[in-house]
Parts: structure tokens; C-alpha cells; sequence
């Protein structure tokens, strides 16, 4: 019947989000709730409709780390500098650093060679080289840069930047997955499963959680710094999609990592942009 079929309906997403967390997080989804979430290539791939609720989870968790920063130490000039750069700490830990080393790798590979296949090679290489450990520093460097920026003008705003910035730069790595080939180590690579073409229906589903996810942001704060971040952000994605046409002719999970990175601090610095022009 009906309420049986949106039950399995309901069990099954509920599946694909818990094995999208085990996959993108330290967050423990192990013995039997593992074994009743299961694993396969055709599950990881519908997964990835669920990225932007991992993104939810991992902006929740930041965010309210770094409201507890604020309210548990003195309120002074370097308080914005010293959340940002706890809260940026957690998310790492959170997640293992998994896409910060897939943007290491992928400016190792993208500056250790102009030639496509030497640069596929030397981003299969688990080392970390010049180009990465220099990517990797400025990044970090960055982000928690613009997060103290931004929390140096009203600390909740650094906390909603947090939020909204996960969500929105775990789903627009998805439309590479829908544009581009995957040319990555079929055999050796964790993300092969997920280089399937996105389906039209998953992408839409995974819009559809991160609108939700801004819908309840919109409730609280102005339009225009959402606006300015999701601007910036698609401007990020569009300049990474170009990169790996050009460069690499399609994508690999790493180039799926770095476009995360670089679509959430593009997020940060869009909503820092509009602070000076919001009401």
C-alpha cells in the first residue's frame, strides 16, 4: 500500500545518506548500522544525491563549535580570528581532510606538468609536493582569513557563512559529475562508482536539499549575502569546470575534492564581498 511504499521509500534514502557520511566523514557508521546500510557501486552513486546533507551535518557542527568559541572566551579583537580557526579545525578533523587532499593532489598534478597524462600520474601519487603543500597552506590560510573577516563584523554571521557555505559547495561538485567524463584510475580510484553520469533526477534531488537547507538561512538573515556567496561559488565552479575541459579533458575524485574547496571559499569570500553593501 501506500504508507508502506513511502516507508521503504524513506528506509532507502535514509541508507543513502548514512553511506554518503561513512564515505565523506570520520562520523562512525559501523557494525550493524553499517551492516543494514550496506554497500554497493549502484548505492554510493545514488548517494550522491544526499552530499548536501552532508554538508548540512558538517555546517551544523562547525557552526555551532564556533558559537560556542564565541560565547565561552572573551569577546576581544582576536576572538573572530581564534573561532575561525577552531571551526575550520573540526571540519577537517570531521571529515579526514578529504577534500583538502584532493586539492593538494590536484595542483600537484595540474602545476607538476602541462602534459594530461603526467599530470593524471603524478596526482594518482600519494605524496604531497610543492604545488600541494603550497595550495594546501594558502587555502586554509584563506578560509580562515575571510571567516574572521566575517566574524569580526557580528560573530552569527561567521556561523551562518559556515553553514551555508558546506551545504552549497558539497553540491555543486555534482554538476562535474554530469558534465565532464570521469579519466581517473578506473580500478584504483573510490570514487569510480560515483563517475557514472549523475542522473537528472539525483541532481535535482541534491538542489533540492541544499534550496531547503537555504530556505531555513533565508528565515534568518538577508538575502544579499546568500546571493553573493552562491554567486561567487558558481563563478568558482564554472572557472574549475574549464580548468579540467582544458587540462585534463573530464575529472577524477580528486578534481571533485579540490572543487569543494574551492567553491566554499569562494562562498566566504562572495558573503565577506557583501557585508559592505548589505541594509
Amino acid at each position: 500500500n501506500a504508507f508502506e511504499e513511502i516507508r521503504r521509500c524513506s528506509m532507502l534514502a535514509l541508507r543513502h545518506f548514512l553511506l554518503a557520511l561513512q564515505f565523506f566523514t570520520r562520523i562512525p557508521v559501523t557494525g550493524r548500522l553499517a551492516e543494514w546500510v550496506g554497500y554497493s557501486p549502484a548505492m554510493l552513486r545514488a548517494s550522491a544525491a544526499y552530499f548536501p546533507l552532508v554538508g548540512v551535518l558538517i555546517g551544523l557542527i562547525a557552526a555551532a563549535w564556533a558559537a560556542l568559541i564565541f560565547v565561552a572566551f572573551p569577546s576581544t579583537a582576536f576572538t573572530p580570528f581564534l573561532a575561525a580557526v577552531l571551526a575550520t579545525l573540526l571540519s577537517v578533523w570531521v571529515t579526514g581532510g578529504f577534500h583538502e587532499d584532493g586539492l593538494a593532489d590536484v595542483a600537484d598534478g595540474l602545476g607538476g606538468s602541462p602534459e594530461r597524462a603526467r599530470a593524471l600520474e603524478i596526482m594518482k601519487d600519494s605524496r604531497v609536493g610543492a604545488f600541494g603543500a603550497m595550495a594546501l597552506c594558502l587555502a586554509l590560510l584563506l578560509k580562515v582569513s575571510v571567516l574572521a573577516l566575517i566574524g569580526s563584523a557580528q560573530w552569527p554571521l561567521m556561523c551562518a557563512a559556515l553553514f551555508a557555505g558546506h551545504v552549497v559547495s558539497r553540491t555543486l561538485p555534482l554538476v562535474l559529475i554530469r558534465v565532464l567524463p570521469h579519466v581517473g584510475d578506473a580500478a584504483g580510484s573510490k570514487s569510480k562508482p560515483l563517475a557514472d553520469q549523475i542522473s537528472a533526477p539525483s541532481l535535482l534531488l541534491a538542489f533540492l536539499w541544499c534550496f531547503m537547507a537555504m530556505a531555513g538561512y533565508l528565515s534568518a538573515w538577508p538575502a544579499i549575502y546568500l546571493i553573493a556567496g552562491c554567486a561567487a561559488s558558481v563563478a568558482a565552479l564554472w572557472w574549475m569546470w574549464r580548468l579540467f575541459a582544458r587540462r585534463l579533458q573530464g575529472f577524477t575524485g580528486d578534481c571533485l575534492g579540490a572543487t569543494q574547496q574551492v567553491c566554499e571559499l569562494a562562498f566566504y569570500l562572495g558573503f565577506a564581498l557583501s557585508l559592505a553593501h548589505a541594509p
